[in-house]
């Protein structure tokens, strides 16, 4: 037993190298958005765009993710990913104009997007429920580490000269070779393979997970669930799974528009507003990502323990709290004595710790097997809008109507998303993926 969690852990690292790169290249733009902005004269506007192109470029990359991982497999997908995760990082080091450079960072869109669904989906299919929570949470660090590592990247090439930007993005290209060599030594998700009718190659995989009887058990219930399953998209509109569909694009629409990405992207410009010089605004930038690590390996340990639903609440209260006392800061310019860093810290330590993963498991766990990528898919796509939107209007909110107008408009989501988990969310703590789905259809 202490071998085969031990393999499942691997896998599931490798897995979540994926996130590592996630977290990276939406990152990485928080360092060479000046820089960006200078090289090219952009407006207000510009800047909202060169730093959101991305994100509809993970829109498009999650609403294939689904489909294709569905019918291709988990692992292959994974391949595909790393190699768009490449391209992207080489082809954002070399751009001569806006133009170029967008195309490369809707390329790296295309990335991030599949690898926020593969990822957590294919550690979903291959953790026991006891650890699935804390596995599919090493996933949401993996993404917080690869953002850490970007603002430290930053930090460190900010005296580069004229091309440190180029740099910046180019020193994307090693975790992707790194993710494309580690996926060649992880097997395929043992669900998916049921569900091609390859049951021995599904059950030489779950001995190695979780050892010969519970890995005759697994295929007996995976059976038994997908035999319950029409596999079509309708079958999401159905009562039941229709509320499933409406809990994962809730929680992923509200993860974002909650304001976690106009902090990410956004640290070094409201530093700077702050009054901190632009070297000091990246380097605080980075002991945020130090926080998001250390309080992500608290939702780590915590997540299967206290269970979802609760930390979820806790988690938007404290968020919400922390952007009306920063929005605070910033109204009556309270920028002495470090202020607008400790309250940028709370809100970042209550994400790390609740929405940041957890969101991530929910969203991995409550739908279907045999159409999972694809429902994921949905809900994923549901979240890079929403990520789309607040990344291109921050600046613009910011310019026209202050940054306390945004931190307070985020408290009033952060309130929301609090009463609908307390009045809709179910606890799916300790559940086998197929005992939630069967939760779904007996509603």
């Amino acid at each position: 037993m202490k071998s085969s969690r031990s393999y499942v852990i691997y896998v599931s690292v490798v897995a979540a190298l994926g996130g590592l790169l996630f977290g990276f290249d939406t990152a990485i733009i928080a360092g060479a958005t000046r820089f960006l902005k200078e090289r090219f004269a952009l407006s207000s506007f510009g800047e909202g765009l060169a730093v959101s192109i991305v994100l509809v470029g993970c829109m498009a990359g999650a609403a294939i993710a689904g489909t294709v991982s569905d019918r291709l497999g988990r692992r292959r997908f994974m391949f595909i990913s790393a190699v768009l995760f490449f391209i992207s990082a080489l082809g954002c080091a070399i751009p001569q104009n806006l133009i170029q450079f967008l195309v490369f960072r809707f390329i790296g869109g295309l990335a991030i997007g599949s690898a926020s669904i593969v990822s957590p989906l294919y550690i979903s299919e291959v953790a026991p429920p006891k650890i699935r929570g804390a596995l599919v949470s090493v996933n949401q660090l993996a993404i917080v580490t690869g953002i850490l590592m970007s603002y430290f990247v930053s930090w460190i090439l900010v005296g580069a000269g004229a091309s440190n930007w180029r740099w910046m993005f180019a020193t994307g290209a090693i975790p992707a070779v790194i993710f494309f060599l580690f996926v060649l030594g992880v097997p395929e998700s043992p669900r998916w393979l049921v569900k091609q009718g390859r049951e021995n190659e599904a059950a030489s995989i779950l001995e190695r997970l979780n050892g010969p009887a519970i890995a005759a058990a697994e295929i007996r219930s995976i059976k038994e669930t997908l035999a319950l399953e029409g596999g079509s998209l309708r079958e999401l509109l159905q009562p039941g799974f229709r509320t499933a569909l409406f809990i994962g694009v809730f929680l992923a629409v509200f993860q974002q528009i909650t304001g976690i990405n106009a902090v990410i992207y956004y640290a070094p410009r409201f530093f700077e507003a702050a009054g901190l010089a632009r070297s000091s605004a990246i380097f605080q930038s980075a002991i945020i990502g130090v926080v998001n690590v250390v309080f992500t390996l608290v939702a780590i340990a915590l997540v299967d323990r206290l269970g979802r639903k609760p930390m979820l609440i806790a988690g938007s209260a404290g968020m919400g709290a922390s952007f009306v006392l920063l929005g605070a800061a910033f109204k009556f310019q309270l920028f002495s004595g470090g202020l607008v860093l400790l309250f940028t810290l709370l809100y970042i330590a209550f994400f790390a710790m609740t929405l940041g993963p957890i969101v991530w498991v929910v969203i991995a766990e409550i739908f279907p097997t045999r159409i999972r990528g694809r429902a994921m898919a949905i809900a994923t796509v549901a979240l890079w809008l929403a990520d789309f939107a607040v990344s291109l209007t921050f600046p613009v909110i910011a310019d026209r109507l202050h940054e306390s107008f945004a931190f307070w408009l985020y408290a009033g989501m952060c309130l929301i998303n609090m009463i609908f988990i307390w009045a809709v969310l179910p606890e799916t703590k300790g559940k086998s993926l197929e005992e939630i789905e069967r939760c779904w259809i007996k509603n």
